[in-house]
């Protein structure tokens, strides 16, 4: 028996029963909870909601409510900075536990979600994991396993995670600063980061799409 074989067949089935787990139950806690447990915490309270973030990140757990959250909970400037680290982490831990399982495996944990991420990035780079990373509707987890899966290079990876989840975290933290605290430069910032993330979509769409 090749166990080479056995061997990535088992992890999927393991990665698969895990993704299952959380989704069904791992609960986030409500805004509320978050920024009281963040509260209690004190100075190891931002480093709590960046392992945090990490994790739902890796996960198929949708990553809005993390944002969200950090423009509530520490504001516009600091929220971004806190997130961006947090997402950027977690995306990396899903690219490389990607690389672990090998394409076959990680196309089929990715369901409904693999003919348009191999038709992306299949033999793409840095372009096409912005595009994805900023379409609507596509979320975080199959990009970061897909990118490991269909051979983007790390540095690839990295730089276009970096850049492109950018105006997208922004513009949901922006979202979350707004409603803790109607200003009209929190409203400013959600008008804008929102448009920067619909130019930014349609010109890494076309480049992307020059590229091919």
């Amino acid at each position: 028996m090749p166990w080479a074989s056995i061997l990535r067949n088992a992890a999927f089935v393991l990665v698969v029963l895990a993704m299952i787990w959380l989704a069904l139950n791992v609960r986030l806690p409500s805004l509320d909870q978050m920024q009281a447990e963040i509260a209690e915490l004190g100075l190891w309270g931002p480093f709590f909601f960046i392992g945090l973030y990490a994790v739902v990140a890796v996960t198929p757990i949708p990553v809005t409510i993390m944002a969200v959250a950090a423009g509530m909970i520490f504001g516009l400037p600091l929220g971004t900075l806190l997130s961006m680290i947090g997402v950027v982490l977690g995306c990396c831990g899903g690219y490389g536990i990607a690389r672990l399982l090998g394409r076959d495996t990680v196309m089929r944990m990715l369901g409904s979600h693999a003919e348009v991420v191999e038709e992306r990035l299949q033999d793409g780079g840095f372009y096409a994991v912005c595009t994805l990373r900023l379409m609507p509707g596509i979320p975080y987890w199959p990009v970061n396993y897909g990118s490991g899966a269909l051979g983007i290079s790390g540095r690839e990876f990295l730089i276009a995670t970096a850049v492109s989840a950018l105006p997208g975290q922004v513009s949901l933290i922006a979202v979350g600063a707004f409603i803790a605290d109607a200003t009209l430069v929190n409203g400013i910032a959600v008008a804008v980061s929102w448009i920067a993330v619909l130019v930014l979509t349609l010109l890494s769409y076309r480049r992307w799409r020059a590229t091919q």
